[in-house]
């Protein structure tokens, strides 16, 4: 006996209930010759006649009978699932996955799913946090949060968090207090730099600005990492400079522990961006998030990432 298509044993109850081809087929917008194709497949299929058809009637038979009893519990169920599916776009319920960086699980992110989650309380979210970018289908995320240069240009973006951010260098008074502050990136050369790396091997460089001149300079200093617990904890406690995000830095630049230089060649840069594949059929849970953001946060409209992946 060959497997019946779902879609037939469905047709098959909708012309029983409504008692012929003609009607089943209007209420179903078919034509009544495809929905007598469906019944020849499914009775073929079964090898036994479900429908008795005179030119006056179509009932079932006792076979036909038999089969609707069991059939129209799971048909029911079928139907609830099919209801709840596009219920989920106003009661989203199931879990997003989102891939973000460190920087922004630390400081950005926190209020932002708090308030959501309230918001939302069907979702569970799971975040996962990596400084090395990574092809969130891929890696089986529905979701990112990156900077504009990592986000691929045929990626959907939407911003989360603050328009605007800035990096921010710092030294102990202790240490500078021994070595001097500089007043120029040029003088980096002589001071201790606290370095990060990141989980790819790559090395965080310092990207210092002002007014069109700019200065890369490459961490040297008593301590490499990659945890910025650990940079933090070398910085305040005198072994040479830090610089990272102005967000890190400043609980440490509040208490004194740290103060901060070179303020005049640390230019804002832009903020992050929620990111995904495609704004057609997505998860609910995603839905509701992206139209949460974009409430939760007035800005631009969403835009396509114009700017290339970058590793």
């Amino acid at each position: 006996m060959a497997t019946p298509s779902l879609d037939d044993i469905a047709l098959f109850s909708a012309i029983a209930d409504a008692g012929g081809f003609r009607v089943a087929a209007q209420k179903r917008g078919l034509s009544a010759s495809s929905l007598s194709d469906a019944m020849r497949r499914l009775e073929a299929d079964l090898g036994v006649r479900l429908l008795n058809r005179t030119t006056r009637s179509v009932t079932p038979t006792e076979a036909g009978k038999r089969l609707l009893e069991r059939l129209r519990p799971a048909l029911s169920e079928i139907g609830d699932a099919i209801d709840g599916a596009g219920a989920d776009a106003d009661r989203p319920t199931g879990t997003l996955r989102l891939n973000v960086p460190t920087i922004v699980a630390r400081h950005i992110l926190p209020p932002i799913a708090a308030r959501f989650l309230l918001a939302h309380p069907g979702v569970r979210l799971e975040v996962s946090a990596q400084d090395m970018f990574v092809d969130i289908l891929a890696a089986g995320f529905d979701a990112g949060i990156r900077y504009e240069e990592s986000i691929a240009r045929d990626m959907i973006a939407v911003p989360i968090g603050p328009a605007r951010q800035r990096f921010a260098v710092g030294g102990a008074p202790a240490y500078l207090a021994r070595h001097g502050t500089p007043r120029h990136p040029r003088d980096l050369a002589d001071h201790a730099r606290i370095g990060h790396r990141f989980a790819s091997g790559s090395l965080a460089i310092w990207d210092l600005e002002r007014s069109g001149r700019r200065f890369r300079i490459a961490p040297d200093g008593p301590l490499i990492a990659s945890s910025i617990e650990m940079a933090l904890a070398a910085a305040e406690a005198g072994l040479g400079l830090i610089a990272t995000f102005e967000d890190t830095l400043a609980d440490s630049f509040a208490r004194g522990t740290l103060i901060r230089v070179l303020e005049d060649w640390t230019e804002d840069f832009p903020g992050p961006s929620l990111y995904y594949p495609s704004r057609r059929l997505m998860p609910a849970p995603l839905r509701a998030f992206v139209d949460f953001v974009k409430a939760d946060r007035p800005d631009p409209p969403s835009r396509v990432a114009k700017s290339s992946a970058s590793a």
